[in-house]
């Protein structure tokens, strides 16, 4: 499977760090986003997203790229793309050889594998210092997976307020890129600390947003018994 590395992103959002894309069939089938409202459709990252398989290079190739990347360097894998393995599953061996080459350097990435395994090897590649965010699909969602083990984010609805709570109080900060001037992911940095207390808030965006939004708003209150 091909994984398409860029040195220097255009990408507005990710400011000018090194990404990574992967092909869509590292994408799972259960995410609520599939194919359908996933902001990665919208026209400029889908064109790149598509070009993967072409333009992409062997695993082998992209992890000499990340070890070859100053020590202490800020770095986001996937802008498209989820977790080296098809589908639902986690090619731990893969996994394995990137986190072998971000050793000293800041990698992080987002997941939507939600298996009992996935997560294990998700926390795993976290502890070893390649920061893996579980994605939550909603508020709600976030008190269900809090046990996991891993950093958090979620999707909430677009007039989400900076700072919220989940159902079950959990403290939900939205993504600094979309509430301050300016910000990056390479001037925040956020995502990769591991160690962080709050959950952090996508508010639903992309061109499909209100899809996204509807979605963001069927919140799974916690479990009380």
């Amino acid at each position: 499977m091909q994984i398409h590395f860029v040195r220097v992103s255009s990408n507005s959002k990710t400011g000018p760090i090194p990404v990574t894309y992967s092909e869509r069939g590292t994408c799972p089938p259960s995410c609520p986003h599939y194919r359908a409202d996933c902001y990665a459709e919208d026209y400029y990252t889908s064109m790149t997203w598509n070009k993967v398989p072409e333009r992409g290079q062997s695993l082998e190739t992209v992890c000499q790229s990340i070890a070859a990347l100053p020590d202490g360097q800020l770095w986001r894998h996937n802008v498209a793309g989820d977790l080296p393995g098809e589908g639902e599953s986690v090619d731990a061996a893969a996994l394995g050889e990137i986190v072998r080459a971000n050793l000293g350097k800041r990698g992080f990435t987002y997941t939507h594998k939600k298996s009992l395994d996935a997560i294990e090897w998700a926390r795993h590649a976290t502890e070893w210092g390649f920061t893996v965010n579980l994605s939550a699909d909603d508020a709600g969602e976030v008190d269900i997976l809090a046990d996991a083990g891993l950093p958090l984010t979620c999707i909430v609805p677009m007039d989400t307020p900076e700072k919220t709570t989940s159902p079950g109080g959990r403290t939900i900060i939205v993504c600094p890129a979309q509430t301050r001037e300016g910000v990056t992911c390479s001037t925040c940095g956020l995502c990769q600390r591991a160690d962080r207390a709050v959950i952090i808030g996508f508010r639903a965006h992309g061109t499909r947003a209100k899809v996204t939004d509807a979605k963001a708003r069927r919140v799974i209150p916690i479990a009380r018994g």
